[in-house]
């Protein structure tokens, strides 16, 4: 099935939309997801919230703003982080009072923090194909150095050192220097 078809099935009937679109697309969010929680329990449990969550906004989604594999995948990532989040903040908590109180940034903080962001997504966008991929998968989805360097046919310390210059040259360019590298 393809994924114009998706929405308006779950349109019509929402139970068989969610199954289809989950047996088309189980492996890559399973994938999204193992690469961030490495505990099996922590990832069924992030899948079937993912489930819910289809379940909920699958309506919502608009092909205008990307297909619906991006929109998958950036479910499926956040969904993760969150529950990655949430063991965190248990195991502080079960640490006791001698854990790092939470510090909230101001609003000039938290605008100076957003304005750094759209320039960090902006250098990354124009990135070339292969760099743009490598920065993605490390810091977007968290994936190890180990598994980018089987995935993409490459030896661990030739993807550390891609990731090492890439990190040069986008410091470079967010500084104000020139981005090339």
């Amino acid at each position: 099935m393809d994924d114009s078809q998706l929405p308006a099935r779950f349109r019509e009937d929402p139970a068989a939309g969610v199954e289809a679109l989950l047996d088309q697309y189980g492996p890559l969010l399973r994938y999204v997801v193992r690469g961030i929680l490495p505990d099996a329990q922590d990832q069924e449990d992030c899948l079937s919230d993912i489930s819910l969550i289809l379940w909920q906004k699958l309506g919502q989604y608009d092909p205008g703003r990307g297909s619906l594999k991006v929109w998958l995948t950036a479910l499926a990532r956040n969904t993760a982080l969150n529950h990655w989040k949430a063991r965190q903040r248990r195991e502080a908590h079960l640490a006791g009072p001698d854990a790092e109180p939470a510090h909230d940034a101001t609003p000039e903080q938290e605008l100076l923090r957003r304005e750094r962001a759209e320039q960090l997504r902006q250098a990354v966008g124009r990135l070339p194909d292969r760099e743009r991929q490598l920065f993605y998968r490390k810091y977007y989805y968290l994936q190890s150095t180990a598994q980018i360097a089987a995935e993409l046919g490459m030896t661990e310390r030739s993807v550390e050192g891609r990731l090492y210059r890439l990190r040069q040259k986008l410091r470079r360019e967010l500084e104000g220097g020139d981005g090339d590298a």
